[in-house]
């Protein structure tokens, strides 16, 4: 599963995908490495319109998966939306994206250790977003930290594609490649969220080199 990605481009072009957003997100660097648990930012829905802000990685896990734990490292990646756990945050109340501009996957072979094989639309790594869910949440991420209230998010996975499927089979993102795709993800009805949790279609990715 994803569990690192990278976003080089800066708030224009973000911004760009949207007829007018709530630009809360302050000023944002390039981020080469995000990994669980890293502030991101994220575009959610808001009472008039898209805001733009920044998240905590990692959706509250489920209870059975919190048993004998004193810390809660959350979930980073969202693929059965029929669980109760996460039909609660299906709603356009709860969708937002998540923009980036490439991401990893990890190539595990026998005998070797694993090593991060880098995705993108193509070599310039052109924007594009997850289709994700948010929640704001009380637990502890971190014992150090105690009890904290956050804003979190996740993206969903689908079945890979080709180029993904050569290196992870399991999973792949759900990835949106026009603003058309992003506003469908944000308003969608939640019956409809099945149709929409798909893989881009083969040869729509490329592998490219890690961004420094």
């Amino acid at each position: 599963m994803c569990n690192l990605y990278s976003l080089t481009k800066g708030q224009d072009a973000i911004r760009g995908w949207f007829d007018g957003i709530d630009d809360q997100a302050g000023n944002l660097p390039p981020m080469p490495g995000i990994y669980p648990d890293y502030s991101a930012p994220v575009v959610r829905g808001g009472a008039e319109g898209p805001v733009l802000t920044m998240m905590r990685w990692g959706m509250p896990s489920p209870a059975f998966a919190l048993k004998g734990k004193k810390t809660d490292r959350g979930v980073t990646n969202v693929r059965n939306i029929g669980s109760p756990h996460w039909r609660r945050w299906l709603g356009p109340e709860h969708r937002c994206v998540v923009p980036f501009t490439s991401f990893s996957e990890p190539h595990n072979r026998p005998g070797q250790p694993s090593r991060p094989v880098w995705f993108a639309l193509d070599e310039d790594r052109p924007l594009a977003f997850f289709a994700g869910i948010w929640t704001q949440w009380t637990s502890v991420r971190k014992l150090k930290d105690g009890e904290t209230t956050d804003n979190l998010y996740g993206f969903l996975t689908t079945e890979a594609n080709a180029e993904v499927g050569a290196v992870h089979p399991k999973a792949m993102p759900v990835i949106l490649t026009s603003p058309e795709a992003v506003q469908a993800w944000l308003s969608a009805e939640t019956a409809d969220l099945p149709a929409l949790q798909q893989p881009l279609p083969d040869g729509t990715l490329q592998v490219i080199d890690p961004e420094d």
